[in-house]
């Protein structure tokens, strides 16, 4: 952990080159946690809703699969837009999530591990490809978030965010021990904070321990918060609960 306090108008948001960086460590790692998965750590449950690590798997798979292919991307986005009209879904990435893991199922875990291991640079590739005339466009991340560009937040930042609280998940789910070091998950924590305190406006002075942590003071810094790392996105998350300014979610 960092102990020098930064100031969170000091964060540089994360850039193309950054984030994709970011995206290939993330990917790696994510890989490394699967091939430790022990036979039976498949059918453990996950704190993500009816999953267990083998759906879990499914799910980061599937978005993997449509950031190789624009097309699967495409489909995925129907599909999902459909599920969720007929399920009442407030958001259409719920009915995304569940036809990935549908269309997934009949996969063995190490099949999932193998394509994993020859998805993640395709899924790499396509998003550095990404079309640069669809960076622009805003999609609506639902509450809190609001409209967001597809390119610089989603592409670059969401994806990236979204396998790295997966990976966590499933080493909560089975007992092993996340890497963390300061320069990949450090970082991607210092973003988080400055997007969680900007969306809030927040004044606060905020000590996040462990390896990814760090202090960080937004506006006049007159609240104080202390927790580790990790664990303060994963209640900011809907993971756990909290109380005061950890009641201010951060939709991971």
């Amino acid at each position: 952990m960092n102990d020098t306090a930064v100031r969170v108008d000091d964060i540089a948001p994360i850039s193309h080159r950054e984030g994709m960086a970011l995206a290939e460590t993330e990917y790696q790692r994510f890989a490394d946690v699967l091939g430790q998965l022990q036979a039976d750590d498949w059918a453990k449950q996950t704190v993500n809703t009816d999953w267990n690590v083998k759906q879990l798997v499914a799910h980061v798979l599937g978005f993997a699969e449509g950031n190789a292919s624009f097309l699967v991307f495409v489909k995925a986005q129907r599909k999902g837009a459909k599920r969720a009209k007929q399920k009442g879904y407030d958001h259409l990435v719920h009915g995304m999530n569940e036809v990935q893991v549908e269309e997934r199922e009949h996969l063995s875990t190490s099949q999932l591990v193998e394509r994993w291991k020859t998805m993640w640079p395709k899924a790499l590739k396509g998003r550095r490809r990404f079309p640069p005339f669809m960076r622009p466009i805003p999609l609506d991340f639902g509450p809190v978030i609001g409209k967001k560009p597809m390119g610089s937040y989603l592409m670059d930042v969401v994806y990236t965010r979204d396998t790295w609280m997966h990976r966590i998940d499933i080493c909560r789910a089975v007992g092993l021990e996340p890497m963390l070091t300061p320069e990949h998950d450090g970082r991607l924590i210092a973003d988080m904070v400055a997007e969680w305190t900007r969306l809030y406006d927040l004044n606060v002075s905020l000590q996040l321990e462990g390896p990814a942590g760090g202090t960080f003071v937004s506006g006049d810094g007159r609240e104080q918060l202390t927790i580790d790392a990790v664990e303060w996105i994963w209640i900011l998350s809907g993971r756990g609960t909290g109380t005061g300014l950890l009641e201010k979610e951060l939709p991971l």
